[in-house]
């Protein structure tokens, strides 16, 4: 006895993430993404140990516009997981759990995120 008609729950179509699960999701993947930085990181400083030669390479690679946006993006990705690690120590100490506040800190991560990377990347040039 199927009955195929009935949807499946949730589906994809009707069901919306909540900000909360979002930046949990966000907060691993930037997890990730400054593991890989810190392979950029570590070609940087080998390049500066290598030579003017290799050096120079390394910089004019990452001052293309692939490699700003690479360096934009994880700035990004430090400044969003500084935000949402300080704030999953306020959980930790038992503030901010109502749903009302984990989605206000959500969004606040969200807009310190952005407005951090934005003045870090002012102030550089």
């Amino acid at each position: 006895m199927s009955n195929t008609e009935r949807p499946l729950s949730p589906h994809l179509s009707v069901y919306r993430w909540p900000i909360t699960m979002t930046l949990s999701i966000l907060h691993r993947v930037t997890g990730v993404a400054l593991s890989l930085g810190f392979v950029v990181f570590v070609a940087w400083l080998f390049a500066a140990a290598s030579g003017a030669e290799s050096y120079a390479v390394l910089l004019g690679a990452m001052q293309s516009t692939i490699g700003r946006l690479l360096l934009i993006g994880c700035s990004f990705a430090f400044f969003f997981h500084l935000s949402n690690g300080v704030r999953h120590l306020f959980w930790d100490t038992g503030r901010g759990l109502a749903m009302r506040q984990a989605n206000a800190s959500a969004w606040f991560v969200l807009f310190a995120s952005a407005v951090s990377t934005a003045g870090f990347w002012m102030m550089l040039s």
